[in-house]
């Protein structure tokens, strides 16, 4: 038609009037709706996280395991020192307690195949080592000669407070108020077993050689415990347990000629039981520990072994014959008391079904 426009015909196509394509058929097409998920695909999505929840719960579970593992130990540890303390020097028996430890450790070790850990864990293996396995042990059974039980049982018993304290100072961890009750309910129940030991068949006797000691092995125990909390972000429970034992026993050797002059005049009985504190209180406990350490705070751990001192009550009536009295009990109640309500709010976080399980 005369002085119409004429329409561009697309190669291979047929032009189309104006006016007949669409406005804004030009411009690039815009963003597509979001298309919901296939059923399958938010299916797999429930299942996953239903998985995971279970497995945190079941972490949860084991943790707790691993924590009540390290605390029986550790109380029949305070049994068993009593038979081989009085033929070990202290040195000697941290000596021969750590070789023991770390012998056994060793093998596991190999067997795992786990190898050396990680260079970020060597400065927490080590000062833990040193503190901890090394100095911690050495200063106690000292501390222990020089002061009756039950003095000794309320100064070691500081160290779940320095632990929380300078958890929250160095790790950054939380001071909930459930904990902190929980651990002056716990720390009156020690008090109150240490002044019940005190007075019985020990004769009582103190001196401030031995009250400095313990109180030298409590903060010595609270430092290592501080420092193997970020070491167990890098390597395993058994690398950090193995090498820090391992630098423990090389922090004891100069007490070598007397684990060797002892060990030979020694009963038997007593080179058992320094080989069974080796063994389980130090070997299996403290992996134990730093299985459930890796799972929870430093001080909520620390708060735990609060239940040491009851369990030390019952494990001398089962195996010394040592009946306790009803202060002693009571006391022992007041530590079991404090454990459980530092934990409670641990617990009702794993029913949940959060990440932090113990």
């Amino acid at each position: 038609m005369p002085g119409a426009a004429a329409s561009p015909c697309p190669p291979g196509g047929r032009s189309e009037p104006a006016g007949s394509r669409p406005a804004g058929a030009g411009a690039a097409p815009g963003p597509s709706p979001p298309r919901a998920a296939p059923p399958d695909i938010a299916v797999s999505a429930e299942r996953f996280a239903a998985y995971r929840r279970g497995m945190q719960k079941q972490s949860s579970r084991l943790a707790l395991v691993a924590a009540g593992v390290t605390v029986v130990l550790w109380a029949s540890a305070f049994v068993s020192i009593r038979s081989a303390g009085a033929a070990y020097s202290p040195g000697a028996l941290a000596l021969g307690r750590l070789l023991a430890g770390a012998l056994v450790l060793g093998v596991v070790l190999l067997v795992r195949r786990e190898g050396l850990p990680p260079r970020a864990a060597w400065p927490g293996i080590v000062t833990s080592g040193l503190l901890w396995f090394g100095v911690y042990m050495v200063v106690l059974n000292w501390g222990e000669q020089e002061v009756d039980a039950g003095t000794a049982a309320m100064v070691v018993n500081t160290g779940p407070i320095l632990i929380a304290l300078l958890g929250a100072r160095f790790l950054k961890e939380s001071l909930p108020p459930r904990l902190l009750a929980g651990m002056a309910v716990s720390f009156a129940g020690a008090v109150t077993v240490g002044l019940s030991m005190s007075g019985g068949d020990s004769g009582g006797h103190t001196s401030m050689l031995g009250v400095v000691l313990c109180l030298v092995a409590a903060m010595a125990y609270a430092g290592g415990v501080v420092a193997q909390k970020p070491a167990l972000a890098h390597g395993s429970a058994l690398q950090v347990t193995t090498f820090g034992c391992l630098v423990g026993a090389a922090a004891c050797l100069p007490f070598a000629g007397q684990l060797v002059e002892e060990a030979g005049r020694a009963p038997l009985p007593a080179t058992l039981n320094m080989v069974y504190l080796g063994v389980f209180p130090t070997a299996l406990a403290f992996t134990t520990w730093a299985y459930a350490l890796a799972r929870t705070t430093a001080g909520r751990m620390g708060a735990t072994t609060y239940a040491v001192p009851a369990l030390v009550v019952v494990l001398a009536w089962v195996f010394l014959g040592e009946l306790p009295g009803l202060l002693t009990l009571a006391g022992g109640a007041l530590c079991l008391a404090g454990v459980a309500v530092s934990r409670s709010r641990a617990r009702a976080a794993a029913t949940a079904g959060t990440a932090e399980s113990t």
